[in-house]
């Protein structure tokens, strides 16, 4: 890390970094400071009435003055979460970014990024502030430039300073656990000594990662009597060490720094990359596979199986296994919002099942892991079943090639060859490095037809405590909007996750200190997403230096505006429901604020149906500045009826092999339009039933 990044380069990135949250101080002259921003006592009091006004419980003004004289960098956890973060960048970007600190670190360099000779990290705070601000107008790569540094200081900022969370009463899980952890379950993980030959190892059936598909084919496969054996790259992290901080994202996620970037950087990849996969990070939400989809997948692509029986009977027994239904649903502030404005705006929207069971108290908390284990998740449920019908796992193992033998003209799966890394003393984990990637299996269409749910958000604040982050994270789902085109495409709207980096993910950046007062009222904040079925797509890649994925997806114009429509409908609902303040994330354009009486209000109000009319034509450009979100990844080794059209057959089995099969959601044919664990469960179990018969 420090051979690619010198000290100056630091130390201006740090500089950008500070100019995201500025430290702001009272000054009775006006002086320019280089580290600080300074307005006056009248200034002062302006903003301090302000906060007044609009929070419930607002700060001391001696809290407010030392809120706003915070400097980022003058934290050490600041500094060691931004170092980390950027030591997980690839190697090649990783450059690029070195080569742009040190280009705007010269005069000339300054001149063409800035506009000024004085290089920015000899500048004040407040024009490097106005040149960040400048970039976000701008053209070429400043607008990617600006929100790359604008997310890495507001969202390492929010996790890191003490002074925001105390004054927005957030405490984290590791500060106010709100249950014991579970007894941990003992998978008797194999161990091996280092050795300079490979180490084999005989088993009927081998199953490539321990995530929702994984776990449901282990537990189908060893108790039909089958000696199985579950690999998985990433690491069983017990409930005593859940959920996971900001500093340990990486345990959890694929990606070093806990999250995946897309080609263009206008998107935020979340993989789940741990024993259990997806299903341990998820947001409990069990939404089974729309009808709609299933006609389609039936339909368009030829599988008829969707439309079966069969199909519904292995999305009934998934169910049944993690006892969906069988807890009475409670919505918090942002779930009861939704249904209760849908319901005024004659929308359709409904409650949806969890696969949590009773007395589930994590909250927001639960998607770095669930403490209580009290969410279903193939590593609280259906793993430790296969283990009990003599599954044998081993954790840290990378699979680096699939071996084959050739078997009447094609190929058959034999085995796979992979690296074992062994945790280091504490817990910590070793990275080897990957060797070079080959491809085996020839077909065109692995890695394409990625879809990836890209979803776009909104926050909105009310005139309360609320406290987003506690109570069930997804109970309800509006789906008045989810076929715009006749076709199967739109958005769905629901809550997100309100940990202080995702919330302030969702909050819009226009300047350093609007950011600023708009974070003091996270207590008060509901954050919101359209989550769109996408009609177009992407494709994934491994990086040949180190074998990482190249997400090559941007979310098309037409995907964009149906975004654009769910984010309308949004605020419609939050607007009725009584919002002071509307936020979406739409570049350069405005905050909706109102503080007219819930009961007088109307979404044909001129000045609020204004607004909204033109969020809903907002252009989500990501050249001007858009960022979108993920966490679903699906279609990548998709179901086909022909290896032209895919990568699968109906049953799983990958074209021209035999004995390999896939089953998680790179089989879909095309995007669920819905969280996609019951799916994918539902798939495993029908692919696993296969194999059996």
């Amino acid at each position: 890390m420090g051979d690619i990044f010198p000290e100056p380069q630091w130390q201006a990135l740090l500089t950008l970094l500070d100019a995201t949250i500025p430290s702001v101080k009272v000054a009775n002259l006006p002086i320019t400071h280089d580290e600080h921003i300074c307005i006056s006592e009248e200034e002062f009091d302006e903003y301090y009435r302000e906060v007044q006004q609009k929070m419930k419980h607002p700060p001391s003004k001696e809290e407010f003055q030392a809120y706003l004289a915070v400097r980022p960098s003058d934290n050490p956890l600041f500094v060691k979460l931004i170092k980390k973060t950027v030591d997980a960048i690839p190697p090649g970007p990783k450059l690029q970014l070195y080569r742009i600190l040190s280009v705007m670190m010269t005069r000339i360099g300054s001149l063409i990024s800035t506009g000024y000779f004085t290089p920015f990290n000899h500048q004040s705070l407040a024009i490097r502030g106005a040149i960040i601000q400048s970039w976000r107008k701008s053209w070429f790569l400043w607008p990617a430039l600006a929100r790359t540094f604008v997310q890495l200081g507001t969202m390492t900022w929010s996790q890191s300073d003490p002074i925001f969370q105390g004054l927005s009463n957030y405490k984290s899980f590791a500060e106010n656990p709100r249950s014991d952890p579970a007894p941990a379950f003992n998978f008797n993980f194999m161990q091996f000594s280092a050795a300079t030959e490979p180490i084999s190892i005989e088993t009927d059936i081998v199953i490539v990662g321990s995530g929702c598909g994984g776990g449901v084919c282990a537990k189908t496969l060893a108790e039909a009597g089958h000696q199985v054996l579950v690999v998985e790259k990433g690491y069983h992290v017990p409930p005593n060490q859940l959920p996971v901080g900001p500093e340990s994202m990486d345990m959890l996620f694929e990606g070093r720094s806990g999250a995946l970037s897309n080609v263009d950087g206008s998107m935020v990849v979340a993989a789940g990359s741990c024993w259990g996969g997806g299903g341990t990070v998820n947001w409990s939400a069990s939404l089974p596979t729309p009808e709609s989809v299933r006609r389609e997948w039936a339909d368009v692509n030829g599988l008829q199986f969707f439309t079966t029986s069969d199909f519904q009977g292995s999305l009934d027994r998934v169910s049944d296994f993690m006892g969906l239904g069988q807890v009475p649903t409670q919505h918090n502030h942002a779930n009861s919002t939704l249904l209760e404005g849908s319901k005024k705006l004659g929308w359709r929207a409904k409650a949806c099942l969890t696969n949590t069971t009773a007395e589930h108290y994590c909250g927001s908390s639960c998607c770095n892991g669930c403490r209580a284990s009290k969410k279903q998740g193939p590593s609280v449920s259906w793993l430790p079943a296969a283990v009990k019908a003599g599954a044998q796992c081993i954790e840290g193992f990378e699979v680096l090639e699939v071996l084959f033998e050739n078997h009447k003209g094609s190929k058959k799966g034999v085995g796979i060859m992979g690296k074992w890394t062994s945790r280091d003393e504490g817990d910590s984990l070793n990275n080897p490095l990957k060797p070079n990637i080959q491809r085996l299996v020839h077909n065109p269409n692995i890695g394409k037809n990625l879809h990836l749910h890209p979803t776009c958000h909104i926050t909105a604040v009310f005139d309360k405590d609320i406290y987003g982050w506690e109570g069930e994270m997804v109970t309800s789902v509006v789906s008045e909007f989810e076929d715009l085109g006749g076709k199967g495409h739109g958005p769905r709207l629901e809550p997100t996750s309100m940990l202080p980096h995702a919330a302030m993910f969702q909050v819009p950046w226009h300047s350093g200190l609007q950011f600023k007062m708009d974070a003091l009222k996270y207590r008060q904040m509901n954050c919101f997403m359209a989550l769109t079925r996408d009609k177009d797509s992407g494709s994934v890649v491994p990086n040949p230096e180190d074998g990482s994925p190249i997400v090559d997806y941007t979310p098309s114009a037409f995907d964009s505006a149906n975004l654009s429509v769910g984010l309308a409908a949004i605020a419609k609902i939050c607007y009725i429901q009584g919002a002071m303040e509307l936020l979406p994330m739409v570049p350069n354009f405005p905050c909706f604020r109102c503080s007219e009486p819930v009961h007088n209000r109307n979404i044909e109000d001129a000045n609020f149906a204004d607004w909204v009319s033109r969020l809903e034509a907002a252009d989500l450009k990501p050249s001007a500045g858009s960022i979108f979100g993920s966490a679903h990844q699906m279609g990548s080794c998709r179901m086909s009826t022909s290896p032209e059209a895919g990568v699968v057959d109906e049953l799983g089995k990958v074209w021209a092999t035999d004995n390999l099969y896939i089953a998680d959601a790179s089989v879909f044919p095309s995007g669920s339009g819905v969280n996609p664990m019951l799916t994918i469960m539902a798939i495993a179990d029908h692919i696993a039933r296969g194999i059996l018969s």
